[in-house]
């Protein structure tokens, strides 16, 4: 179990600094401490083996020690996104019907309201201290012990979606990651910034360091950026985890301000499309360059990252992490050949088995120990994967297939382009053509919708370029900083 790894990790050195939090170091024995409260708080107010406790709260101390307490009593913790709408929120609870609901003070007074209006109990927590919870929680089926983690990876439309994550799930991802990134060591810090609904933060960032032995340096949000950049350079974080949106944000600060960070062993970016056109600017002012990877909820997260900068392949995620077995099949379920294109299937340790009370979703996704990612991928013959697409994003133009992120790349070439994104857009002929959101670079202000169309006719054949280019001013981006194709391809649809 989790919490015997990070217990042993608590108790093996007790003074040695554990994380970096609000400017200060504290020890392995302050977490333990806190982590003790807390498990005495929530087992005196009814928490038992298998009940579900949900977290509204940011990156902090008292996120690591709700994590721990809840798997010392046998039970699951289940990080959610406070910003993600009470709507979402009400519908999401009614699926986990947790033991309790913590928040923290900053959680808006409407929120908390609506909680307790719906009758779940609610509890507001400090971020370093103890809770009180003086009344019982709600007592509900309790699910298997061996649930580490509930992630919701849906809700905003519809009905709610969540991934349960064993302990063995959890534990052989991390292990695999440091199997795979072989310059991982008890000595680094990694910086814990992603949000920790979020399995990317959740596993990479607050698991794997308790299992390597090593620190974090904990920030509760990422913006404004430079409140994450100084954090960085006064923690001493050497192991960096962003999203390709938080590095645009970062570099473009540290260049205005002519700026490097130094000390940097080991970038990452993952959740989202990195584009290789920054890769020289995020190489100038972190020192070293990005390694891209590929994760996915329901694996744990990580699937495939590229191990260093020596064999790293720019454009693709890298190779698999240990154990992961791959298929690639057509859309007829018949099984490819590596160097061709086809839907990635995956199974391994770090899979989970289903979805969280949703048999006939986990059905259609999850058969024979396979899971059907609805990735399009290319796989070439040393093991490197490219995504090419998700198949929920493929704009179909009269029967051909149009990946999105072949476009976008084009355009990103174009000078004055910062970011790309291209959608389908309803058609009557053709059922969709591609159309671009474009968000220009402020140096190169004068581009204009017949260039960049002209530049997409020398490079891509004529179903792919798009028929349409918007300018704009921002793009929707979801809290963990990836950008919400959904929203741009609702906005087109609406408008016929």
């Amino acid at each position: 179990m989790l919490n015997e790894i990070i217990d042993a990790y608590l108790n093996s050195q007790p003074e040695k600094q554990s994380f970096w939090f609000n400017e200060k170091w504290y020890s392995r024995n302050f977490l333990k401490t806190l982590a003790d409260k807390c498990t005495d708080t929530l087992k005196n107010s009814g928490f038992s083996k298998g009940q579900r406790l949900v977290s509204l709260m940011p990156n902090s101390p008292m996120t690591l020690a709700l994590m721990l307490s809840t798997w010392r009593l046998g039970g699951i913790f289940c990080p959610l996104n406070e910003k993600s709408g009470e709507i979402s929120l009400l519908k999401t609870l009614d699926l986990l019907k947790p033991f309790a609901v913590v928040v923290s003070p900053d959680v808006k007074s409407d929120l908390t309201n609506a909680l307790k209006n719906n009758d779940w109990p609610c509890i507001i927590s400090p971020l370093e201290s103890n809770f009180e919870f003086s009344s019982k929680g709600k007592i509900f089926e309790p699910d298997t012990e061996n649930y580490a983690v509930i992630f919701s990876t849906s809700g905003t439309t519809g009905d709610p979606k969540a991934v349960p994550l064993t302990h063995e799930n959890l534990l052989d991802n991390c292990k695999a990651c440091q199997e795979h990134i072989e310059v991982l060591s008890p000595e680094d810090i990694f910086l814990n910034v992603l949000p920790n609904f979020h399995a990317f933060g959740f596993t990479i960032c607050s698991l794997l360091p308790f299992v390597i032995g090593a620190s974090q340096a904990l920030v509760a949000n990422f913006m404004p950026p430079s409140k994450t950049l100084s954090a960085i350079e006064n923690s001493g974080a050497n192991i960096l985890l962003l999203v390709p949106t938080m590095l645009g944000f970062a570099a473009s600060l540290l260049e205005r301000a002519n700026k490097k960070i130094d000390g940097i062993k080991l970038l990452i970016a993952g959740g989202d499309k990195y584009n290789p056109k920054m890769d020289e600017r995020i190489t100038k002012v972190f020192g070293v360059p990005v390694l891209e990877g590929y994760g996915i909820t329901e694996c744990s997260p990580v699937l495939a990252v590229n191990k260093n900068a020596k064999v790293r392949k720019l454009g693709t995620v890298g190779q698999a992490l240990p154990r992961f077995e791959l298929l690639l099949k057509n859309e007829a379920g018949e099984i490819l050949e590596n160097a061709q294109e086809g839907v990635l299937w995956v199974k391994g340790p770090s899979v989970a088995s289903g979805y969280y009370h949703a048999p006939e979703i986990s059905r259609e996704r999850f058969i024979d120990g396979w899971f059907y990612t609805g990735d399009y991928v290319q796989i070439d013959d040393e093991g490197y994967i490219k995504i090419l697409d998700r198949v929920t994003d493929i704009i179909i133009v009269g029967g051909f297939n149009v990946y999105p992120q072949e476009v976008e790349a084009v355009l990103a070439n174009y000078p004055g382009v910062n970011t790309a994104v291209v959608v389908g857009m309803p058609n009557s002929i053709s059922g969709e053509v591609p159309k671009a959101y474009i968000l220009r670079e402020s140096s190169k202000p004068e581009i204009n919708e017949n260039d960049l169309i002209k530049f997409c006719k020398e490079r891509l054949s004529h179903y792919k370029v798009p028929r349409a280019v918007e300018f704009v001013d921002s793009l929707p981006i979801s809290s963990t900083g990836k950008i919400l194709r959904r929203v741009l391809r609702q906005k087109e649809r609406e408008k016929n």
